[in-house]
């Protein structure tokens, strides 16, 4: 039971708010989980992986044709992993078509050789992908309005943000197990995240906690309205004021990161302009320019796995071109240091 199940008999507005926002009830292990079928590569899935901060997850781990030859690989982690390999098993009949994607863009040289990790989500996604740390600077009473809204009387959130709790798991628990067990490259150059939606919003926010651990984040299609339905707006949306308040204050250096960001023009996409151009500003005003950072619109996409599927071309080649040569890498280099030194 992937994603939004609880409500495949609502309406196709109901669904499309439901893609952001996230389940809100799920027993995908009561049942079983199924492993994506991949028409290239391999798919290892680890059931119910233990962690001492969150419910036991479901990862697969996508390793790419020729798997261990070009070793070591960059590591890609990706979030919503249940819609990221096989329509056959998800709740839409959509997916990303991860496995076709970065298996091309490897062939062809457009990216280096690198491994997909994709944590699939549950019943909590809401309140594990959503950023804590802005969470908690919102005041008692913006709290407390965000828990009382209803979807179809269904709550939105069940208990309070704690993806604090859920990138400790990821960096703490996942990425040492990835790292020995798999032929990748540990280091934070080959380190990078993704997700779309509440994922994108989790994306950026696991580059700011981490910056010493992942490289870069994509994130597509970021809910900036957070928990706020777009049939009913909140303005000034206290979640987005407070995401621009913390990337303002708290996002690392260029220098040694990237970040993507785009979204479409229909369904839910169609509210994310504003709010994203606001963060383009701080983000080019803090010195994110050149082959660092990337803003895209992708007019008459919407909100949906398959215009996700469309695109991921344009995400997974930014983070993961191959590496310039050593010399022309450290010549590019010295400006942009020199630049942060100021």
């Amino acid at each position: 039971m992937q994603r939004h199940q609880d409500f495949l008999g609502l309406c196709t507005a109901g669904a499309v708010v439901l893609m952001a926002l996230g389940p809100l009830g799920c027993a995908a292990h009561a049942k079983g989980v199924p492993v994506p079928h991949v028409a290239v590569g391999k798919i290892v899935q680890i059931d119910r992986f233990p962690s001492q901060y969150v419910q036991p997850q479901t990862v697969d781990v996508w390793l790419p044709p020729g798997y261990p030859k070009q070793a070591p690989y960059a590591v890609l982690y990706m979030f919503d992993g249940q819609m990221l390999f096989d329509a056959h098993i998800t709740w839409n009949h959509e997916s990303w078509h991860a496995a076709r994607t970065a298996a091309r863009l490897i062939a062809s040289g457009k990216t280096r050789p690198f491994v997909i990790v994709g944590i699939w989500n549950n019943s909590l996604r809401m309140s594990e992908y959503y950023p804590e740390k802005p969470w908690e600077s919102l005041t008692p009473a913006q709290r407390r309005a965000i828990f009382a809204r209803r979807f179809y009387g269904h709550q939105l959130f069940k208990v309070a943000p704690f993806s604090d709790a859920f990138l400790r798991f990821m960096t703490r628990e996942l990425r040492p197990a990835i790292d020995h067990r798999f032929a990748v490259d540990p280091k934070r150059d080959a380190t990078f995240v993704m997700g779309s939606s509440m994922g994108g919003l989790l994306a950026w926010y696991a580059l700011a906690e981490y910056p010493g651990v992942f490289g870069g984040a994509a994130c597509l299609s970021t809910h900036w309205p957070g928990a706020t339905l777009p049939e009913k707006p909140v303005s000034p949306d206290p979640s987005t004021n407070a995401f621009v308040r913390f990337i303002r204050r708290h996002f690392p250096s260029p220098a040694h990161h990237r970040i993507y960001f785009d979204h479409g023009t229909r369904t839910l996409d169609a509210a994310y302009g504003p709010p994203q151009r606001r963060v383009n500003r701080v983000l080019r005003s803090a010195g994110w320019t050149g082959r660092h950072f990337e803003s895209r619109v992708f007019p008459g996409a919407n909100h949906s796995e398959n215009s996700w599927a469309a695109r991921l071309a344009s995400p997974m080649t930014f983070l993961l071109a191959p590496r310039a040569p050593a010399h022309t890498a450290s010549r590019s280099a010295h400006p942009t240091r020199a630049g942060a030194a100021r």
